[in-house]
Order: C-alpha cells, then structure tokens, then sequence
C-alpha cells in the first residue's frame, strides 16, 4: 500500500548513521553530542525518591508546578526576567519537542521560516510537515555569524518565524546584545515570530554572558525561547526540556503540546525542581567543565593536522582538515571513523546545499581519556 511522503529527501539523521558507524568499527565517538560521564549523583538519587515514594502517575500537561515554579525562580535569578510559571512555561520532551511544537503552533501552509546556515537539522523538517516554506540565510565565514543585510532582504510579509540558535549548534558562535538589538530592529515592522534556540545557554566561554532573548524587550512579545535539562546536567537521555513564551503564544503551543507527549516523565521533574532549589550554582559548574575540556580538546589537537576554529558556546567545535584531505565532508567522515576509528560529523547535513567548506564538527564532552585517545588518532593523519 501506498504511503505519503511528507519529508522527501529526508532520511535517518547524520547523528544516527554517525553513531551506529562508531560502534561498528569500536571507533571513539566525538559525534553526536553525547557526554560520557554520568549527571550529578545527588539528581540520580533524587530522581530514585520520588519514583519510590510513587510519583510514577501522568504529571500535568503543562509541566509539574513545582518545576516551572523553580525555572521562573531561575530565569529571574540569573537574567533578572521575570516569568509567570502558570501561563508562559511548558515542561517538553527534550529541546527537540518544543522546537516542533513552536514551529507547528506558529506556522501554516504560505508562511515562510527563515534559518541561519548552518542550522539544526531539527527545524526544517518540522516547517515542511506545517507546510511552510524554508528561507536559508547563510552566517558569515569565518566568523559564523549573522549577515544582517541578507537577512534583512529575506525578511517578507509571508515571514511568519526566524530561528536562531544561540549559542549555536554547530559553529559554538555567541550573539551578543548587540547583535539582539539589531534582530529586534529588523523583526520590528514585521508579523515574525522569534524562535530562540537557547539549550545551550549555560555553555558560554571565555568570559561570555549568554544574551537572553528574554531578556530583550524588543523580543520578548514575540518569542518562543526553548531550554533543555539534558545539556544542563549531562543527562541527554532523560529528555527533558522547556519552553517559555508569551501568554497567548503559550495557550498555542500547548494545544500541539498535549498531543504530542501531553506530560512529560513526572519523577525526574520533580527531581529537576529539588535540585535547581539545592544547587543553583550547578549550571556554572557545568559550564567551567566543559570549557576546561575545550581548552584541553585544543591542547590535544595541536599535534595534528587539522586547525580548530574557535568555539565560544555549546560543547561542539568546528574543525577544518583542508590540509589533510580535500574529499567531501561526508565521505571524509566515513573514512576516518573506518580507517582512523574516530566518529565525527560532517557540517554538510546543517546547510542546504554543499559548500567549499572542509569542516567537521567534534564534541568535545567527552572524559579526558576519551579525547586524549581520539586527538592520538587524529594525529596519525
């Protein structure tokens, strides 16, 4: 029997097809964004308590009351933005569910959603199955980031959302308040939607602050901001996230919400809302972490081949291996995870179409011993 196809020309992500090539060749996997260490201790315990006191039962649709009540108290403490837990906060199954949520509450067949190249591979998708069409505006080389002018020329009256991700995924690039200022500008005469990726919004680097959305008054009428608890706490697989928008925006996102997953596993978010309330200096933690493994990522590369370029933000690092090979980022990947047994991925599948680019994208989240055997491969290039 027949079937619709409604995501032509899209098949098993990169990540997977990356990950399963990891494990049959024993390669080490710097691929998808996957920590291999555990979260804290204490969460695991908590999450143990309440699943042994029998909070085992649907939470509320819309989140435990006690978890959006400690990530308003949160977002208030460290970006002074005051949100109503009640009606603007959405506890969602991972990041990856209050993106499609956002796009299917916002879009419709005729609109038009801009992105940033390279982007999410998440976003796309989720726009074609709303019927929307896809307006890709490529970031700036080397920097990544956004040309204002391009953009501003992709802006229409059939813009009916823009996505960014910032920090970004893949480039770790960083917009600043000033590059939210001049979003805010050109959104201004428009009826665009702002979708703002911000899960990585804890991994900043090098003395950066992350730039809320939020927190900009010129944004923040017109913004779905989404969040995950998996980056936060190493904990990717419990698939736990959040999204924050305006009242109205919010009653929309929550009609698409309740027919996706409705709730959202109840044990771990009260787990979640204990722990914020016990330890809300983690999230700098994490942060010094993860920077401290970049640092050492690029003290390990420097006996190689292949040229870092910088990475501000996330847990992700562009590297360029143009003076090793000039193949085609995809079939560069396959040979180094067969010959090389390093995983990685290339930047290809978060563009629209090929560039001149000989870039891939290694997660650096990984334990000392793990970069330190994988950057002992890579120097065999």
């Amino acid at each position: 029997m027949d079937i619709a196809d409604k995501l032509p020309g899209v098949g098993t992500t990169i990540f997977t097809v990356m990950s399963r090539l990891a494990v049959e060749h024993g390669a080490v996997n710097l691929g998808q964004g996957i920590p291999d260490f555990q979260p804290p201790p204490r969460l695991v315990d908590l999450v143990e308590m309440h699943m042994r006191a029998g909070l085992n039962q649907y939470a509320p649709m819309a989140g435990d009351p006690l978890l959006r009540e400690r990530i308003a108290a949160d977002h208030a403490a460290r970006h002074g933005v005051a949100v109503d837990p009640e009606h603007e906060i959405t506890v969602t199954a991972g990041g990856t569910e209050a993106l499609f949520c956002a796009i299917q509450a916002t879009v419709g067949p005729g609109d038009e959603v801009v992105l940033l190249d390279p982007a999410y591979d998440s976003y796309a998708p989720a726009a074609v199955l709303a019927g929307a069409r896809i307006l890709r505006v490529p970031l700036t080389r080397p920097d990544f980031q956004p040309d204002w002018e391009a953009l501003a020329a992709a802006l229409s009256p059939r813009t009916r959302l823009v996505v960014v991700n910032n920090p970004n995924n893949p480039t770790g690039q960083v917009l600043d308040r000033a590059s939210l200022d001049r979003l805010a500008a050109l959104l201004e005469p428009t009826r665009a939607w702002l979708l703002a990726d911000e899960v990585y919004e804890r991994l900043t680097f090098d003395g950066r602050r992350h730039a809320t959305a939020l927190a900009h008054p010129g944004l923040r009428p017109r913004c779905f901001a989404v969040y995950s608890f998996g980056k936060v706490f190493d904990a990717t697989g419990w698939k736990v996230g959040y999204c924050i928008a305006p009242p109205q925006a919010t009653r929309e996102f929550r009609k698409v919400h309740q027919f996706v997953t409705f709730a959202v596993n109840a044990p771990v978010q009260r787990a979640l809302a204990d722990f914020l309330a016990e330890a809300p200096g983690y999230g700098a933690e994490v942060a010094a972490r993860a920077e401290a493994r970049r640092n050492l990522f690029g003290r390990l590369m420097t006996g190689t081949r292949l040229r870092l370029l910088p990475s501000h933000g996330t847990y992700f690092q562009l590297v360029d291996y143009s003076a090793v090979s000039s193949l085609p980022d995809l079939e560069f990947c396959r040979q180094l995870v067969e010959r090389h047994g390093v995983a990685v991925i290339p930047l290809s599948p978060f563009q629209e179409r090929p560039s001149d680019d000989r870039l891939l994208r290694c997660c650096f989240a990984k334990e000392p011993a793990t970069l330190e055997l994988a950057a002992e491969r890579l120097a065999a290039l």
